[in-house]
């Protein structure tokens, strides 16, 4: 994982902050030689979740371990002060016993921390995904039908979208809704 000298490191960064910081450290070794030779890689965790906007499911990223940057460097003086003097970051995590210079973390943590964050993206796609089946009673609760019960008539797990018949005015009427518009009937 690690190349050479360098292993990996964790900053302390301002919650909500860790992307600007990953910005600032990429920009920063784009531009200068030293900088990209000694960090060569810096990660932020992050996974795609769907929220609702306007009734649409819209992908966003969402930070996985809020509050670290992870950074895979050759840490001699002038980085390690770099790092911990960079916008919105707090410190390094250092060891317990009070040492002054940072701790890497360890190869096998690194893996299984990497691996952690992967499963449980998985996880949450999998949460994500139409579980609806036809024949299931649902309410509307998006746009001009909601309020409406219907049933399902067709589920295209693909693109996440439902066909309901609902009745209007006594008349069986088909909508074509997002996962996200629907709910099931007494929930």
């Amino acid at each position: 994982m690690a190349e050479g000298n360098k292993k990996w490191y964790v900053l302390r960064a301002i919650s909500g902050k860790e992307m600007k910081v990953k910005e600032t450290l990429d920009a920063a070794c784009k531009n200068n030689a030293i900088l990209k030779s000694c960090i060569s890689k810096v990660l932020v965790p992050t996974e795609t979740v769907l929220t609702t906007r306007g009734g649409k499911k819209v992908p966003k990223e969402r930070v996985l371990l809020s509050g670290y940057v992870f950074v895979e460097a050759e840490l001699r003086g002038d980085i390690e002060s770099f790092l911990q003097n960079t916008s919105n970051v707090i410190d390094f995590v250092r060891s317990r016993d009070g040492q002054k210079r940072p701790e890497p973390a360890s190869e096998a943590e690194m893996e299984r921390m990497l691996r952690k964050a992967e499963d449980e993206s998985e996880q949450l796609a999998e949460a994500g995904e139409n579980d609806y089946l036809v024949g299931e009673s649902v309410k509307v609760n998006f746009g001009p039908f909601s309020g409406f019960v219907g049933e399902i008539h067709e589920v295209n797990r693909e693109r996440h979208e439902l066909t309901v018949i609902v009745k209007v005015f006594g008349r069986e009427t088909p909508l074509k809704l997002d996962n996200s518009q629907v709910e099931r009937a007494g929930e």
